[in-house]
């Protein structure tokens, strides 16, 4: 198929590829309804009918989408994605099941295509590279702390090739601690200590996408050897592989295999093995076999020491000069409680805008420089009744209506916007929400949160809901 330059043909070939790899559910909730376009300059765009959706495909979806158009596409273009409100009067996107077709054409070359989706390790440090490693993300420019210094110390054992190790060594914790580091550290280590050892590094993702391609190529056996014949196999976000039951009958297949020959396994994950509930009993007894190690969520001494080592590496570039005052670095860290990507996000921000002048800036300037790019104060914790009142208040009910037996549509509704807003910002389980919305069973809130996710790709009204009442939540 490569080489077709008709984009309509090859829009339908990538869109069938993607569904066969994501799944009906997600294919029907997020592509489908969306189109592609072309926008006043000539750049394909890809239309989703809301911001939600547009956030979600550019999350889990597009670079996918992209590796599949280029493979395709002779004229090397790529996609990029925004919702219907972005695009102005560009004509609204087909809610066809079927791929989408494009409206214009536009024959202008965009970047080379990216790297072939799967390319194991079989030559050194430059197999290594093929294989989807990111260079900077080494044991050097791993910053340690009290939440990650056994993660740490455990990433450097497996690394060294030491003998009496555990296997499988899987890594869990929250999303943007440090996880995916930590593999692409081992397997650099791992390279350079063995230069001739075959060690393949790879994504659930991209895991997923190669066995179907293989399956659909007729070419599983060497797919299958391909990772059966590696000394060191590293899985990364092991959590997506949940409900594809050939996918995952493969990698336990695979798993067994590299143990029986005393291979070594890396592994990681969202949670714990014992959490990944999508997973079948047989591969989840096999991924918790060996040592779990969890990455914590880093403490704030922790994340100012990785903003100021982000800062360092920018200014061995040349984009900043100078060092940032320790209060300027504190101000940061303080207006970005997320993640560690969202906290190299914002120092990134800081280094474009500062530039030569980064040791002069106080803390007010940064806050007059980067305005809304930095969060308004530390996050709180967001109870649920301070969702009830909230939500009652969006939609001029009552917080009781909320608690109450009825069931008319326009208390239903509302009631499933504040379960799904308290499963997305507190801790609560699924049956202490029921019990707070009075006395629930937990099934009913699991079918409320799962109604809402369904609605807000395909409800312009609810997603605007639900985006309004988060923005009310964080203050």
């Amino acid at each position: 198929m490569a080489g077709m330059t008709d984009p309509n043909r090859i829009w339908t070939e990538a869109a069938d590829r993607l569904k066969a790899e994501i799944g009906d559910g997600p294919f029907s909730s997020y592509i489908a309804p969306s189109a592609v376009r072309v926008d006043s300059q000539g750049n394909l765009i890809l239309v989703t009918p809301t911001a939600y959706a547009r956030d979600w495909v550019r999350k889990n979806a597009l670079r996918r989408m992209n590796e599949l158009w280029l493979g395709l596409d002779g004229l090397s273009r790529r996609l990029e994605v925004r919702c219907r409100a972005e695009m102005g009067s560009v004509p609204p996107a087909s809610a066809s099941r079927e791929a989408p077709r494009l409206s214009s054409i536009s024959s202008a070359p965009a970047p080379a295509p990216a790297a072939p989706a799967f390319a194991p390790a079989t030559d050194g440090a430059r197999a290594v590279r093929a294989a989807g490693l990111q260079e900077r993300l080494t044991f050097d420019s791993f910053v340690e702390g009290h939440g990650n210094a056994f993660a740490l110390a455990i990433a450097k054992q497996v690394a060294s090739w030491a003998d009496g190790h555990f296997n499988p060594v899987f890594f869990c914790g929250p999303y943007g601690y440090g996880k995916t580091h930590l593999l692409n550290a081992i397997a650099w280590e791992a390279q350079r200590l063995r230069p001739d050892a075959k060690v393949v590094y790879l994504t659930a993702e991209r895991f997923l996408s190669t066995f179907v391609r293989a399956m659909q190529d007729r070419s599983t056996a060497a797919f299958k050897e391909s990772l059966r014949s590696a000394d060191m196999l590293l899985l990364d976000d092991v959590q997506f592989v949940g409900g594809k039951t050939s996918t995952q009958e493969e990698l336990l297949n695979t798993l067994t295999a590299l143990i029986e020959d005393g291979k070594r396994i890396v592994l990681s994950a969202d949670r714990a093995p014992v959490a990944l509930t999508d997973v079948e009993p047989r591969l989840r007894s096999h991924l918790a076999a060996g040592l779990t190690c969890p990455v914590e969520a880093a403490d704030r001494d922790l994340k100012v020491a990785v903003a100021q080592s982000r800062l360092n590496a920018l200014a061995k570039l040349g984009v900043v000069a100078g060092e940032a005052r320790s209060e300027v670095l504190e101000h940061l860290v303080d207006r970005t409680p997320g993640s560690m990507r969202e906290l190299e996000g914002a120092v990134n921000t800081l280094a474009a805008v500062a530039g030569s002048r980064l040791s002069a800036l106080s803390v007010e300037e940064v806050q007059t420089l980067l305005g809304s790019a930095l969060r308004t104060g530390p996050e709180r914790r967001i109870t649920v009744d301070e969702i009830q009142k909230t939500v009652a208040e969006h939609f001029n009910l009552k917080q009781a209506d909320l608690l109450s037996e009825r069931r008319t549509r326009a208390i239903a509704r509302p009631r499933q916007v504040a379960m799904y807003l308290c499963k997305q910002h507190t801790t609560r389980s699924y049956p202490d929400i029921g019990r707070r919305f009075g006395g629930r069973d937990h099934t009913t809130v699991l079918h409320g949160v799962r109604k809402i996710e369904e609605l807000m790709p395909k409800d312009d009204q609810i997603a605007r809901d639900v985006e309004a009442l988060t923005r009310k939540l964080r203050g």
